[in-house]
């Protein structure tokens, strides 16, 4: 028996949402008469943390600390249109759609203010921790929580505002087929260290070093938790999940989470993460969508670094050591290729 080591590396262009259908998410963004603001959505969150990323881009635009914004993720009945949580569209999409409907209703919230201090709106700024007050002149101010109050009970306004985004849809050119399917791209980059048992085909991922170019990484630790979240996944998708077909018949299948095959914590390896920052001219404060490819890239990179390591190239995923073993005998000219 022997255990070969190779490196692999993967490169991966990641589009930012779906681009030739227009790809729509609406934001609707209102003051409470306490000044918490409350952003509706239809976006759903599936761990990945758009609420948190959404209360932060909020937040930001309006100038309030993040604790003043709440996030409702309603439902199809009763929120805004959005396309759906996929893509890696959700920083993108709705975040552009949350400054939109945030720019709105600052814009209200400036108003009132301006009426309160006999200023002008555009004389006065947010300080990012509650208050509202004349630039220069800090000590001439009013919280926020008192403007959301003299607007619902003295003005009789709404501090409210709507955002939609659409990418305009590119449309190919008849001569050469060009277009423009996305916005912005990210970027990624993997290294991957494996070591093969040669009389078992078994393969065990030993490192996985990577790079990604997201843009504008609006919460750092949430990405770093995505690049490995993902690394995890994408180690899955390579080497142990598989739904068809089962072998030698579907009998042998799982028949729930408690026999299906992925890695567990003793099989993952050493991971490490690079961030790099370029912003989008069309993201929220520079941001392009990081999610789904950081489940992308290790998957090539894992298989070239099988190939360096045994000389077998697999292109079926999942990569088992049925696989592998059946690619080095073949090499060895023990057992005719598979077809």
């Amino acid at each position: 028996m022997a255990r070969k080591r190779g490196r692999g590396l993967s490169a991966v262009n990641y589009p930012t949402g779906m681009n030739l259908g227009g790809d729509p998410s609406q934001a609707l963004v209102h003051a409470t008469t306490t000044g918490t603001f409350v952003v509706s959505l239809s976006s759903v969150d599936l761990g990945q943390g758009l609420k948190t990323v959404m209360t932060q881009i909020c937040a930001e635009t309006i100038g309030v600390p993040p604790d003043m914004v709440l996030i409702d993720t309603a439902d199809t009945d009763t929120g805004p249109h959005c396309m759906g949580t996929f893509a890696s569209r959700g920083t993108h999409r709705i975040g552009n759609a949350i400054v939109m409907a945030a720019n709105e209703a600052r814009a209200v919230l400036m108003e009132v203010a301006a009426d309160e201090l006999e200023v002008n709106a555009t004389d006065l700024e947010a300080d990012g921790k509650g208050a509202i007050h004349v630039k220069g002149a800090p000590t001439k101010s009013i919280s926020v929580i008192e403007t959301a109050l003299a607007a619902h009970f003295k003005h009789g306004k709404t501090i409210s505002g709507r955002g939609m985004f659409m990418a305009e849809r590119s449309y190919p050119e008849p001569e050469t087929g060009k277009m423009r399917p996305a916005t912005c791209y990210a970027h990624a980059c993997t290294i991957a260290e494996v070591e093969v048992d040669t009389e078992t085909g078994e393969v065990e991922v030993l490192s996985l070093k990577s790079a990604y170019e997201v843009g504008r990484a609006l919460n750092p630790k949430m990405v770093e938790q995505q690049i490995i979240g993902g690394a995890w996944m994408g180690i899955s998708h390579a080497l142990y999940e598989t739904t068809e077909p089962y072998y030698p018949d579907r009998a042998h299948g799982p028949v729930d989470f408690n026999e299906y095959l992925m890695p567990g914590p003793g099989d993952l390896p050493e991971f490490g993460g690079v961030i790099l920052e370029r912003p989008a001219s069309d993201g929220p404060y520079g941001a392009k969508g990081v999610g789904e490819m950081t489940a992308n890239s290790p998957i090539p990179a894992i298989a070239n670094a099988i190939f360096d390591a045994v000389g077998v190239r697999v292109d079926s995923l999942p990569i088992t050591p049925e696989k592998v073993l059946r690619g080095i005998l073949a090499n060895e000219g023990a057992l005719e290729p598979a077809e």
